[in-house]
């Protein structure tokens, strides 16, 4: 599946967001709330080279977590046509305008966004594009959530035949491999 580099940053952007979530599986005994605060919400924004962020207030923070709620229903269903109707929803309201930009060192590609737009129209506008254009190449599959029982990281699998289980090979598949080998060793043990 060829991705356009912006529609493949927007992706990553979106996995990113969605694991912020206390929900999202981390490993540990309690759940953590990666955008926990507005500066959080800063660093987020900065790590994924959001541009026109200005002041971020408590209603930029509650606004992005609902967009990323939204977003975690869209990878959810299985369903295209739901999925379809959830996309069209979210980026109807984030009052897109479709732009062709060439910036930061970027060639030309386009943003969905308003200018001016909010981080959470920001967010809304250019990930949920990006996955519309999974949706429309019928690959909604590839919105997957990791397979290991104490985590629900998402992910979006790029394999080609669409293999992969785990949101990472280093973490999760790892560490599922060495325990079922040693369980079989164990077995055989004894």
């Amino acid at each position: 599946m060829l991705i356009p580099h912006d529609t493949r940053i927007a992706l990553d952007t979106v996995v990113d967001l969605l694991n912020t979530a206390p929900t999202s599986g981390q490993p540990r005994s309690e759940p953590v709330e990666g955008l926990a605060d507005i500066a959080a919400l800063y660093d987020f924004a900065r790590r994924h080279r959001i541009s026109g962020v200005g002041d971020l207030h408590e209603r930029d923070l509650r606004a992005v977590r609902d967009v990323r709620a939204r977003f975690a229903t869209i990878f959810a269903t299985d369903d295209a046509r739901i999925a379809a109707t959830l996309i069209n929803a979210l980026v109807a309201a984030a009052g897109t305008t479709p732009q062709l930009s060439n910036h930061d060192g970027y060639d030309w590609h386009v943003h969905y966004f308003a200018p001016d737009a909010s981080v959470a129209d920001h967010l809304a506008a250019d990930c949920g594009m990006a996955l519309a254009f999974i949706v429309v190449a019928g690959e909604q599959e590839r919105l997957r959530r990791c397979e290991a029982p104490d985590c629900r990281h998402a992910f979006v699998d790029l394999s080609r035949n669409r293999s992969r289980r785990y949101c990472s090979s280093r973490t999760c598949g790892n560490r599922l491999h060495v325990a079922a080998y040693r369980a079989r060793r164990k077995e055989a043990a004894g």
